[in-house]
């Protein structure tokens, strides 16, 4: 079986999902598992994983049994572990000496673990001495399905980023040339200067050797700075073009794609990205003049002495081997490095964007020491790659050490016998000395290449995802259509959030929203209201049934087509940390102050921007600290307005707002909304009474359909939302 590490936070139930399919010689991209688990930024489900593992073609049952009952069971299984997270049951054995069992785990987050019973039962179990446990059977299905092709990047797509740069290139292959070749003649210089200068006792010829000693230290320092300038220059521009690149993949991603993961993955992806700029400027070149400069000095060693050649070469490879050895051991710790820092940021991010919460709820404390406990897992792994290094090196060292003395050794024997010079004995051992340093970089530059691999394969999930813009979709027609119906049309629409078997949030809606028309949409909490707004904005495809904006199918628009001919106020609408003016006129590049200002009066806050010391270039905090609820719905509601769509869609626009600026902002807007397909959900019923049409949801189903006076006259869902509003009593 081969392990699978989960790359985010929310990926163990997919990379168990692909450990068991590996048992049965099946390789499955996590991409592909995950997609199909339905996985929320709450995690994955057990359904979820068992809806992927019936797409692949296994058989499931999952169970809640003892452990009595899961040792007759087959194996490999998932286990649900901790209550909060997936692993792998690859294997129960037992103990030669102690005779008690012995569980081995592959946990996606940690690598292979053995747990004796006690420790087992601890994680495991749900309830008091069961727990629950996924059983997988391939079917003949399963082997006859072909995996996707597993497309990853390669070495080359980030060597790509070099090319804008050849010139600075070449001129740092030429400084780098030139280095390596003044490094070259100070072998010679050393044995010069003691067999001719020092033996002979010739003042004038060690002075003339130290001045040139001393001209090509000079020249090296002089090339090494501006060899480091370059590199500085190409490695800002780099690390600049990778993260935009990377900012602009992920931004061109749906909506969906966001909703399963946590804002520490995409923070630990961007040094991820700084990780692969410093692997191609940091250690490429220098690394490969490196082992030029070693292949030179091979060659003068060689002409030197071969026996003594032959020791340096058998101690260097032995040295490689170990650090090769304990490299591999290093990427698993690399993998549970990245999630654990990804956690911690996390962390950090809900305790200083969630401070006022936590005050108010004392909540303090508790945060407080779950940062801690990550600390701790942090310290742990740290640790543990501390030890690994620390084994690597000392081995290398002493290996390097060892490797000095014999050749010294030989080279002074040498020496003894009358076969070699004094000066070729220091010469042997400055050689020794700059040979060793490529070896060092060496393997420098592989733990480089290893961590960029590790930092490439989280990459990889991003970049191979597919755009959310596709160049066969059509942009959206909202003024000259010649469709025989004009408005939005729902038919048969089903929306389920996490697969076929979760329930559904939106159940057969027919629904016809008139061109020109405006259109509420009521019903309590949870009825599915947004959700259908979601649809409508093309952040989610309808589960079945079909969506069309003029006859023409959702499926076919742009998305940002839609998005650029709707004025959208979101519940959870988010200000930006700018000023007033960019927070209303978010897309354009110039703002038109005629079209601002008439924004700012529909949504009725003139009067507290004007009395601000910087008016519209006042800046106000993320997510709009330093403003009240109802002004931030204002700014929302102007940043609609000043967009002059020809679809409006709000949703609870002005419920953070009192009843004379709701009111106020509802007349201008009347006036607004001519000429406009508007759809505003809302419980108010001041919001929607005046709606040309009134749709009321109850459990995802369209229960109520009409305008005020029908649908109160009915007696009905909606008579029952709005009559402590009316005070109609029964």
């Amino acid at each position: 079986m081969n392990f699978t590490h989960q790359q985010d936070q929310m990926d163990c139930g997919p990379a168990c999902l692909s450990m068991i399919a590996s048992f049965y010689k099946k390789n499955y991209s996590l991409r592909f598992l995950r997609d199909h688990s339905f996985i929320s930024r709450e995690g994955v489900s057990l359904l979820g994983i068992t809806e992927a593992a019936q797409r692949i073609g296994f058989e499931t049952v999952s169970a809640q049994l003892t452990v009595e009952e899961l040792q007759e069971m087959q194996l490999p299984c998932i286990l649900h572990w901790n209550k909060n997270h997936f692993v792998v049951l690859s294997k129960i054995s037992t103990n030669s000496f102690t005779k008690k069992k012995l569980f081995t785990i592959a946990d996606p987050g940690h690598g292979f673990i053995s747990l004796n019973q006690e420790k087992f039962n601890k994680a495991w179990f749900s309830d008091a001495n069961t727990g629950v446990a996924l059983f997988l059977e391939p079917t003949e299905e399963f082997y006859k399905k072909i995996p996707q092709k597993i497309e990853k990047l390669s070495v080359k797509y980030i060597l790509s980023y070099l090319i804008p740069y050849k010139k600075k290139f070449i001129l740092l292959f030429f400084m780098l040339l030139l280095g390596s070749g003044l490094t070259l003649i100070f072998p010679f210089l050393t044995q010069s200067l003691i067999d001719n200068g020092v033996n002979k006792k010739n003042m004038s010829f060690i002075t003339l050797i130290l001045l040139a000693q001393l001209g090509l230290f000079l020249g090296s320092i002089t090339i090494e700075i501006i060899r480091n300038s370059i590199m500085l220059f190409v490695g800002t521009k780099i690390s600049i073009t990778i993260i935009s690149d990377y900012l602009k993949k992920i931004l061109n991603l749906s909506v969906q794609f966001f909703d399963s993961k946590m804002t520490g993955d995409f923070a630990q992806r961007i040094q991820d990205n700084e990780k692969i700029e410093h692997f191609l400027t940091s250690q490429s070149l220098v690394t490969f003049f490196s082992m030029m400069t070693f292949s030179v000095f091979f060659g003068v060693l060689w002409y030197y002495d071969f026996k003594i050649l032959e020791v340096y070469l058998i101690l260097t490879i032995l040295s490689i081997a170990w650090s090769f050895y304990w490299l591999r051991k290093r990427k698993v710790l690399d993998y549970f490095h990245f999630q654990q820092r990804s956690e911690n940021q996390e962390s950090i991010l809900e305790i200083i964007n969630g401070v006022t919460e936590m005050k108010l709820n004392q909540f303090e404390d508790f945060k407080r020491n779950e940062w801690e406990k990550i600390q701790q897992k942090l310290f742990r792994t740290n640790i543990r790659i501390l030890k690994l290094d620390q084994f690597q090196l000392s081995g290398f060292e002493f290996l390097n050490q060892l490797k000095n003395i014999l050749v010294t050794f030989l080279a002074a024997s040498y020496v003894v016998k009358g076969s070699m010079s004094l000066g070729q004995l220091l010469s042997v051992s400055y050689i020794i000395g700059q040979m060793n340093a490529p070896i060092n970089q060496l393997i420098t530059f592989f733990r480089s290449l290893q961590e960029a691999k590790l930092s490439l394969e989280r990459l990889n999930e991003v970049q191979n995802h597919p755009d959310e813009e596709e160049e066969r979709l059509m942009k959206l027609d909202t003024v000259n259509s010649k469709s025989p119906i004009l408005g939005i049309m729902f038919e048969h629409v089903n929306f389920q959030y996490e697969g076929p078997k979760s329930p559904y949030i939106l159940k057969n809606i027919n629904l016809f929203v008139p061109e020109g028309k405006i259109t509420a949409i009521v019903g309590s909490s949870g009825s599915g209201k947004t959700t259908l707004m979601k649809l409508l904005l093309k952040f989610y495809t309808p589960t079945t049934g079909s969506i069309f904006y003029n006859s023409n199918n959702i499926h076919d628009i742009s998305p940002k087509s839609i998005r650029q001919s709707c004025g959208v106020v979101m519940q959870d609408g988010f200000i930006f940390s700018d000023t007033i003016e960019r927070n209303i006129a978010t897309g354009d590049e110039s703002i038109n102050d005629e079209k601002l200002k008439m924004a700012v009066k529909i949504a009725n806050i003139e009067n507290f921007i004007e009395a601000l010391p910087l008016k519209y270039n006042t800046k106000i905090g993320a997510s709009g600290n330093g403003i009240s609820g109802g002004q931030k719905q204002r700014i929302l509601i102007a940043r609609a307005v000043y967009k002059n769509p020809h679809y409006i869609f709000f949703d609870e626009a002005t419920s953070a707002l009192d009843a004379e600026n709701e009111k106020i902002i509802h007349d201008n807007l009347q006036e607004f909304f001519k000429g406009k397909t508007v759809v505003i959900i809302a419980h108010r019923l001041s919001t929607v009474k005046n709606a040309d049409n009134i749709i009321v949801l109850k459990d995802g189903e369209i229960v109520e359909n009409g305008n005020h006076q029908e649908l109160v006259s009915n007696r009905a869902s909606y008579f029952n939302l709005v009559k402590n509003q009316l005070e109609l009593g029964n």
